[in-house]
């Protein structure tokens, strides 16, 4: 890490990556302005960004996550209307705060801490249990919740994808966020019946930030429309020859574990329920929302506003009473364990 003194009195710390630099500038107000400079050739998803947390994490994110996810990492946690906008409606969309106190919460497949540490801070009372299979992400998970000296959180590395840490206990709450679309077709029946077997009688499992398997337009791995509709080696073609998203070499298996086919409610209903048992969908009905596609709408609308959204809002909430599946470009799901 090199530190160069700028006329104004403030430094700059510059972080040397395969892929490009990182220029780390302090501010007055004690926050940091993180620039990413990358080589010719690497996607950047965000370029700037401005953060309290220390160089020491900033660092660590760039190891593991590289120059072209430096900010997005970041943004997932400190941005009020990234990760935290998501949580607060598919969560609080369909049970009152004042559950949540005193719960047990699961955050499964936590990756880098974003959605643990955010849950941590909405619920203060509860105790929050993060689940990831990667020991650098929980890494920087752990950084995460020591810069905040959260107490109430711990995270449990997973043995393998289709298994749970052994000793987990029960849990009163799970939370799936954007995990199940990354989970494998023959993963999945095999996955989800033992995290429902963990859910208390009467607990709620949240499954949110799936993108919906059969919209019209590819938005989370591809960008591509209508590649959703194509059996899956023509997807896969298509994605290969159209997409600029996908790196060199993409194979199906790959663009599987990326996200490419999403999921439905219905989908992962039949997966819960594969070990036995039952499980009712439940329909988002608090912060004044009315459907699947209302969650949806209030969400999208806050990040990016356009008027065409309410005419999109009403026509899949018909759609979803028509096929009674959710419908929405993403997908915010509560399933409550019934026996």
């Amino acid at each position: 890490m090199g530190v160069d003194t700028q006329s104004n009195g403030q430094s700059m710390s510059w972080l040397e990556h395969r892929d490009g630099r990182v220029s780390i500038e302090e501010r007055a107000d004690g926050r940091r302005r993180v620039l990413v400079h990358p080589n010719a050739g690497v996607f950047v998803a965000r370029s700037e960004c401005v953060t309290a947390y220390p160089v020491k994490l900033i660092e660590r994110i760039l190891q593991v996550k590289s120059p072209g996810y430096l900010c997005d990492e970041i943004l997932r946690e400190e941005d009020p209307n990234y990760v935290r906008l998501f949580l607060h409606y598919s969560l609080l969309g369909y049970v009152p705060e004042e559950a949540f106190r005193g719960a047990r919460i699961l955050d499964f497949g936590s990756g880098s801490g974003a959605s643990t540490v955010i849950l941590a801070r909405m619920f203060p009372d509860s105790e929050i249990v993060g689940v990831e299979l990667e020991a650098d992400l929980i890494a920087i998970a752990r950084m995460r919740a020591e810069h905040y000296a959260l107490s109430t959180v711990s995270f449990v590395e997973s043995p393998d994808p289709e298994s749970l840490p052994q000793a987990l206990g029960r849990f009163t709450y799970i939370n799936l966020g954007a995990v199940y679309e990354h989970l494998l077709p023959d993963e999945r029946p095999r996955l989800l019946p033992q995290l429902w077997s963990v859910l208390e009688v009467g607990g709620v499992m949240f499954v949110n930030q799936l993108p919906y398997r059969f919209y019209p337009i590819e938005a989370h791995t591809t960008g591509l429309p209508l590649i959703n509709f194509l059996p899956d080696r023509m997807a896969y073609v298509a994605a290969e020859r159209f997409s600029k998203r996908l790196d060199p070499g993409s194979t199906w298996p790959k663009l599987l574990r990326d996200g490419i086919r999403g999921g439905t409610g219905r989908s992962v209903g039949r997966d819960l329920v594969r070990g036995g048992g039952e499980a009712r969908r439940l329909t988002p009905t608090m912060l004044g929302l009315r459907d699947h596609a209302h969650l949806w709408y209030e969400v999208s609308s806050r990040v990016r506003p356009n008027p065409i959204k309410r005419l999109m809002r009403t026509s899949f909430s018909v759609v979803s009473r028509v096929t009674r599946d959710p419908v929405a470009p993403t997908l915010s799901l509560a399933f409550q364990k019934q026996a």
